[in-house]
């Protein structure tokens, strides 16, 4: 006989709408959520919009898991997500992998910021993610970033073996901006070591600006990344669209570059150049 593992299935829908009155906070209008995904909505701290934390109850995921997240900015919204803690992506103990639907919509003249914390992969985690992101009208504007780390570095433990599937995907009014696809498979240590590969980095931090004058954000965190000796970063634009790319052998270190360069592309937001405080919890 065999035997039937549990899974979980959580879901998670957020629809936030421009403020009654001007100046005034943006307003959720639709909040769906199903175990293992919850969200809490703390008054912000002075300074930052409305915000959403999201919590996975599970503690992390593992092969089997699915996760399907869908977070709408509606027209002239502001809107600040983050997770409460670093998602956990555990050995899988079948060849089934783990999976996360993650949907962004950012309508005119709205504002979301996608704030993460880090990502674990476990060795022997697998694990599939999809992130969708859909900007309506010329003047939606986004923060959004990711950061993984391959295996629990505290423990000495690295991602040698499982699976990552990661794809991304942006679009304006339906229109392709840019995509990106990342497949670690087979031998895993192999390729994060390979010079031409990560060159031993165990950790990697990805970053997308949609905000007006992305050349002059882009010069000022090249600025900033020769200052500090930020040497495996980069930036670049691509069309409105400031991509920012971290690679480090010290995760730790990654995550501190990562937030003083997220908290300089906060201004194209028109928000404070700092981390929020829950970042830092």
């Amino acid at each position: 006989m065999t035997q039937r593992l549990q899974r979980a299935q959580g879901r998670l829908a957020l629809g936030f709408a421009a403020p009654v009155a001007a100046g005034g906070p943006s307003r959720l209008a639709d909040l769906f959520q199903h175990d293992p995904c919850r969200a809490l909505l703390p008054a912000p701290d002075p300074g930052e919009p409305t915000t959403a934390i999201l919590i996975t109850t599970s503690g992390g995921l593992t092969g089997g898991d699915r996760l399907d997240l869908a977070v709408t900015a509606g027209a002239g919204s502001d809107v600040l997500c983050t997770p409460q803690a670093a998602e956990k992506i555990y050995r899988a103990e079948t060849d089934e992998a783990a999976a996360i639907d993650l949907r962004l919509t950012v309508g005119n003249a709205a504002r979301l910021e996608w704030l993460p914390q880090e990502m674990i992969l476990f060795d022997g985690a697998r694990l599939r993610r999809r992130i969708r992101i859909d900007l309506n009208g010329a003047d939606a504007r986004l923060l959004a970033g990711d950061i993984t780390v391959f295996g629990r570095i505290a423990r000495g433990e690295r991602f040698g073996h499982g699976l990552l599937a990661d794809r991304w995907e942006l679009r304006r009014d339906g229109h392709l901006l840019w995509a990106d696809a990342l497949r670690l498979d087979g031998e895993i240590a192999a390729r994060l070591a390979h010079p031409a590969g990560f060159a031993g980095a165990v950790a990697q931090g990805v970053i997308l600006s949609v905000a007006p004058d992305p050349a002059v954000l882009r010069d000022r965190l090249r600025a900033m990344m020769t200052e500090e000796a930020m040497t495996g970063a980069g930036a670049t634009v691509i069309g409105d669209l400031l991509l920012v790319r971290l690679l480090d052998g010290d995760a730790a270190r990654l995550r501190r570059h990562f937030g003083r360069l997220w908290a300089l592309l906060r201004a194209g937001l028109g928000r404070p150049d700092r981390m929020p405080r829950l970042w830092h919890l």
